[in-house]
């Protein structure tokens, strides 16, 4: 399954690297390459965590570090067919602190299911995305709109919807299954456990501090998220000052791919080193969470590079709203069609109207520009 999205994103890349240096393509070209790689990006994101779903994956540790190292299997492929563009160093923070959002992801996976936990890490992407944009955070530039109202207008209504989000009740639990057990485990340590599968710190909360804890770390997720593509637009806007150390940096937002991807790695290998350490050499590695959780890396990588493709044929104003938000409705409805995580007509009517307020939101943010 991972070589047609690898094969996928080659013919992204290469068409990209094609009209990269050329002053031959139209603006309809560029749209066209836009939306295409929205739709792409929108279509995996919403649907990267699917194929483990159903997997263990225990505390999470060990998946991430699959999902990581599939992660940069794609920037690799992406970095020989852009021809090695040069590597700026600045842009692996991108990656980190992407890397410490991602650990939070399994435990929201367990407490608040996968539909509802990403429509409110988006939501809150999508706030932080576009706060730190509209108003030059961190050193970037910030950027004008030509409708300010409808710019606000938008990013309120996104906050409004996460906030909705909140009142969603979701079973994100799934039953346990005796014949799946780690591939390291040591029975000493898990004694007084009836099973010796999938025991995370998660499944030991009652309920409600259940919850809660997945509320708040999809918030976190959301937060660190929305701040990961920071350092690349600090680097953009700094490469056209002539005593800036960035200056002639490229402004092809593909070229960082490859920065960006290594820091999600060496990040993520030191949290699981560390979390190695933790146990006593004793990590939870689970054998069928490897193969779906290389998937999920390879679909999540294809869809960063069509971000960043869309960051680049499309203004990020327009390209940001749309996909940290339509993913959201993906992911809905895998976790209310397929995984049953939402029942009940009044949990039903409250996504809707969420749902309906983060769309309403995202298109007056990008019809603001």
């Amino acid at each position: 399954m991972e070589k047609i999205y690898i094969n996928e994103m080659e013919l992204l890349l290469d068409a990209s690297h094609l009209l990269r240096d050329s002053s031959n393509g139209t603006n309809t070209t560029e749209l066209t390459y836009g939306f295409v790689s929205c739709a792409v990006s929108v279509l995996f994101y919403g649907s990267n965590f699917v194929p483990v779903k159903k997997i263990d994956t225990g505390d999470g540790m060990f998946f991430q570090w699959v999902l990581c190292a599939a992660i940069w299997t794609v920037a690799l492929i992406a970095n020989i067919i852009l021809s090695s563009p040069k590597f700026w160093p600045l842009a692996m923070l991108g990656g980190a602190i992407w890397a410490t959002g991602n650990i939070t992801v399994v435990p929201i996976l367990k407490t608040i299911g996968l539909g509802l936990g990403l429509l409110i890490w988006a939501s809150f992407n999508l706030l932080m995305g576009w706060a730190s944009s509209r108003f030059g955070w961190f050193g970037i530039e910030a950027e004008n709109v030509s409708k300010p109202t409808l710019n606000y207008c938008g990013a309120g209504l996104c906050l409004l919807s996460a906030i909705v989000f909140f009142f969603v009740k979701s079973d994100g639990q799934r039953p346990a299954t005796s014949e799946e057990t780690p591939l390291l485990i040591d029975n000493s340590v898990n004694a007084d456990s009836p099973t010796s599968s999938d025991n995370s710190w998660v499944d030991m909360l009652p309920p409600f501090t259940k919850r809660l804890v997945g509320l708040s770390l999809a918030v976190v997720a959301g937060l660190l998220y929305g701040s990961s593509f920071i350092p690349v637009l600090y680097i953009k806007n700094h490469a056209t000052q002539q005593n800036s150390q960035y200056d002639g940096a490229s402004q092809f937002d593909l070229d960082y791919v490859f920065a960006q991807f290594s820091g999600i790695f060496l990040t993520s290998t030191v949290y699981f080193l560390v979390y190695c350490a933790f146990k006593k050499n004793k990590p939870q590695v689970f054998a069928k969470a490897i193969l779906p959780g290389f998937v999920s890396g390879v679909m999540w990588g294809v869809a960063t590079c069509c971000w960043f493709l869309a960051n680049h044929y499309l203004k990020p104003v327009v390209s940001f709203p749309i996909i940290t938000t339509v993913p959201g409705l993906i992911a809905a409805l895998w976790g209310v069609v397929v995984f049953k995580e939402v029942k009940g007509l009044r949990n039903y009517l409250v996504l809707i109207l969420a749902f309906c307020m983060i769309v309403a939101g995202a298109l007056l943010t990008a019809f603001s520009v």
